[in-house]
């Protein structure tokens, strides 16, 4: 019984601490309207692209990355993956390949792209080897505020 509990604390934590992705531009940007809080738009290849993989270890999936965003930015993610059993539903993939005419055109990955509130081009990244609190550094020095 113990152990049940240890793990459900475990689960629960990680629940607690985990990066809340938009997929959808549209949401995206209306969240970022009502609390004033710039767009993080993440162009990533997340089962082939090595560099993205990188990032999202050492930046995004840390608990300090993930409790800063939550009170500062609205995370919009545009994925591409490759292998067949990651695919994303057809509405999905026209989603970001939407997103990519208009912010990647040139198909960079990772490609992050940091937006006002109305969409507006702020600034852009790629992988680039930062602790979170670097990373974070870094976006904020796009942002106007």
């Amino acid at each position: 019984m113990k152990k049940l509990i240890f793990i459900g604390l475990l689960l629960l934590g990680s629940f607690t601490y985990a990066q809340e992705w938009k997929t959808d531009f549209d949401t995206a940007k209306k969240e970022a309207v009502k609390e004033h809080k710039p767009i993080i738009l993440v162009f990533q290849g997340s089962d082939w692209c090595a560099p993205c993989i990188k990032l999202d270890k050492q930046v995004w999936s840390t608990e300090e990355f993930q409790q800063y965003a939550k009170d500062h930015y609205v995370m919009l993610q545009a994925d591409f993956p490759k292998k067949k059993e990651h695919q994303l539903p057809e509405a999905q993939i026209a989603k970001n390949e939407k997103l990519a005419e208009k912010y990647n055109p040139y198909g960079y990955f990772p490609f992050v792209v940091i937006l006002d509130e109305n969409g507006k081009v702020l600034g852009n990244m790629g992988y680039e080897k930062k602790s979170p609190k670097q990373y974070i550094a870094a976006l904020n020095a796009n942002i106007k505020q």
